[in-house]
């Protein structure tokens, strides 16, 4: 099958589960309650207790952001598991096996439209920062690479999204495997406190996290510095924070997306 075909019957996917979205607006109230309720915790509840002197405000605020953005796309990729599950549950799978369409298609179109719902989300974060005094110090272009660099991510978030979606058993067993994996990951990290002040072996995790890369280069890129008397990360992740989120995304897609493929080859069969 050509790549032609594989790009039009993904794009005829995207469209149908976009459409999904736009019938369960629950879905992106969802998306969007939930890290606008940890904006307004971290920031106003737990920011001066996080931050000590010097730590709350405005500083802690911008300091708080890019993780709130890294934290959100990723948490989105729970929209992809329980949409795989949902749709082998109620046999659309075996539906779309029966049509004359790329199996890679259903796969491409899924973390496609889970993109489109990480922009929306996205939006309407930004639209919360910029009320709680976030602002972006760098360029424009800086700017736009930090939002690319959170949507490359999200985008590699979906496919691990992709393959538990595909592996879970129903779609209960696929909204608590969606998320359990994802607190260790975004918590020991440096989104909410500096990732020198996490002791030991947790420190460790936390200075090789990809969420760590994430949020440090789009912080960086936006300008944020940590608070004032904060210790600033060291270490090769934390020095060259974009190139290792990067590779990191590349990583994760190149081992999730043939799982997930091969998963699905046997889930339609």
């Amino acid at each position: 099958m050509n790549a032609t075909k594989v790009v039009s019957d993904s794009a005829t996917i995207t469209w149908r589960n976009v459409m999904n979205v736009r019938r369960n607006p629950d879905w992106l109230l969802g998306a969007t309650a939930f890290p606008i309720m940890f904006v307004l915790l971290f920031a106003y509840v737990f920011g001066d207790a996080i931050g000590g002197p010097g730590g709350g405000g405005a500083e802690y605020r911008e300091f708080l952001i890019a993780g709130i953005f890294a934290q959100t796309v990723a948490f989105n990729s729970s929209y992809t598991v329980i949409g795989f599950a949902n749709d082998l549950q109620k046999g659309i799978i075996d539906r779309f096996r029966s049509l004359p369409m790329s199996r890679l298609a259903v796969l491409v179109g899924r973390t496609t439209a889970d993109q489109v719902l990480s922009i929306v989300v996205l939006v309407v974060m930004t639209v919360c920062g910029l009320l709680i005094g976030w602002r972006i110090r760098g360029s424009v272009l800086d700017a736009v690479l930090g939002y690319l660099m959170i949507l490359l991510f999200a985008f590699a978030m979906s496919w691990i999204g992709a393959y538990i979606g595909l592996v879970a058993r129903s779609v209960e067993v696929a909204n608590s495997a969606g998320l359990i994996w994802m607190f260790p990951l975004t918590f020991i990290s440096s989104a909410f406190v500096p990732q020198e002040s996490l002791p030991g072996v947790l420190g460790s995790i936390a200075d090789w996290n990809p969420f760590t890369a994430a949020v440090n280069a789009t912080r960086d890129l936006f300008g944020n510095s940590s608070p004032a008397g904060w210790p600033e990360p060291s270490g090769w992740p934390a020095e060259n924070a974009a190139l290792y989120a990067i590779l990191s995304c590349i990583a994760i897609v190149a081992i999730f997306a043939p799982l997930a493929t091969a998963r699905y080859r046997r889930v339609a069969t």
